[in-house]
């Protein structure tokens, strides 16, 4: 596309909603400009708000049942093009940038990378690390099989063995890693509250990749699993729906972040019976649920960087946009959108997305009115919307950018 101005629009630029309305300029794939100048083709979209591409910090897109090993050792070639609909579906909503920590592979980051279909920008770790009957292990206790690793999952046990993994994943592509630190929902035989990895184990994981550059991400929902991972090293708790103000505390002096994924406990309570949840884990489910929103609060009052995720499993895909209206219940609208941009990408540590300023990535939302005024226009999928990667139209629904290419 040619020079593009988005003239009189509403702008939240990734930390703040701008006073006044103002004109975005996008040419080559980047932000020129934010301010009154128009340059090349101009739009009017006055009344409609633009925000930063959202991005998704804790997506699956080989998630392709709810539970079960059909996650981990169904046919890839399956979880890849299921895979490829959940992407486009996202990027379709606005979500310009997902982080993958439960799963991916460079096979599908090279499909991306050649646009052989639509998709957020995607980083991905690979499988994520359990021990042995931990949250990542998901033989029912009954079951006398072997279970070593799947798309989603692999068990290992040990400093040494995790040292190896944690250097093959980074050989073979990963973004960071991630390990899990407590129990889960949809796990079989593991207790919510019991941290897992020893101390040595995770420092292991940590200390390799820091060496790398990157960092390690850790599903985590208790007070001890948070306190434990926090205080081994790792950068991001995942879920954290059990945290209280002293821990919250705690992460905010370790400069770890929090990626709430309140969508999937919600649409787990709401749909999960019918769609077959293991009893056991509905049960588990209710508990976390009734937790979630607190922790959020709890995070945010004690500084600590609240980014947002998504966490959905198979059929209950279509609720990611129902986990910016939650986040934004427990906050509000500003500090649900800071989470969901700007927040996003320091964690993941891309200074080009999630922010409106030139120099930046042309990845925006578009929505047809100020979700301030009515949160409908973000969070639900009838309302029109247009959606910029990288200063191409990748969804058009409200018509904006027809003949501007």
């Amino acid at each position: 596309m040619s020079t593009l101005t988005l003239c009189n629009a509403t702008v939240f630029d990734g930390q703040r909603f701008l006073d006044e309305p103002a004109n975005i300029t996008l040419a080559g794939g980047t932000i020129t400009a934010v301010g009154s100048q128009c340059e090349g083709t101009c739009i009017d979209a006055a009344g409609r708000t633009v925000l930063p591409g959202l991005i998704d910090a804790h997506f699956h897109a080989y998630a392709v049942a709810l539970q079960g090993l059909e996650n981990e050792l169904g046919p890839l070639s399956y979880s890849a093009l299921a895979g490829s609909h959940r992407l486009s579906a996202a990027l379709r909503r606005g979500f310009t940038t997902v982080r993958d920590v439960a799963g991916g592979d460079l096979g599908l980051a090279r499909a991306i990378g050649e646009k052989l279909f639509p998709s957020p920008r995607y980083y991905f770790t690979g499988p994520a690390f359990s021990q042995t009957g931990g949250h990542g292990d998901p033989r029912e206790a009954h079951l006398d099989t072997c279970f070593s690793h799947g798309h989603m999952c692999r068990i290992v046990d040990g400093p040494e063995n995790l040292r190896v993994a944690v250097r093959d994943a980074f050989r073979t592509g990963a973004h960071a890693i991630k390990i899990m630190t407590s129990g889960g929902v949809i796990s079989l035989t593991d207790p919510l509250e019991i941290p897992q990895y020893s101390p040595e184990e995770i420092r292991t994981i940590t200390s390799e990749a820091a060496r790398r550059g990157s960092y390690v991400c850790a599903h985590a929902y208790s007070v001890p699993a948070i306190r434990h991972s926090v205080d081994n090293g790792v950068r991001s708790i995942e879920h954290g729906n059990l945290l209280d103000a002293d821990t919250a505390k705690l992460m905010a002096e370790h400069d770890a972040f929090l990626v709430p994924t309140l969508a999937a406990y919600a649409a787990m309570d709401a749909r999960g019976e019918e769609l077959g949840l293991a009893k056991v884990s509905q049960e588990k489910n209710r508990i976390v649920l009734e937790r979630g929103q607190q922790a959020v609060r709890h995070a945010l009052d004690a500084g600590v960087k609240v980014g947002f995720g998504s966490d959905l499993m198979g059929e209950l895909g279509d609720e990611q946009l129902n986990g910016l209206a939650l986040q934004a219940a427990a906050s509000s609208v500003q500090d649900l959108l800071r989470s969901a941009t700007s927040v996003n990408a320091e964690l993941i540590g891309n200074e080009s997305i999630g922010s409106l300023a030139a120099g930046k990535a042309a990845d925006l939302l578009v929505l047809d009115g100020d979700p301030r005024r009515d949160l409908d226009f973000l969070v639900s999928e009838a309302k029109d919307r247009t959606v910029i990667q990288a200063g191409a139209p990748v969804f058009d629904s409200l018509g904006l950018l027809e003949g501007a290419k």
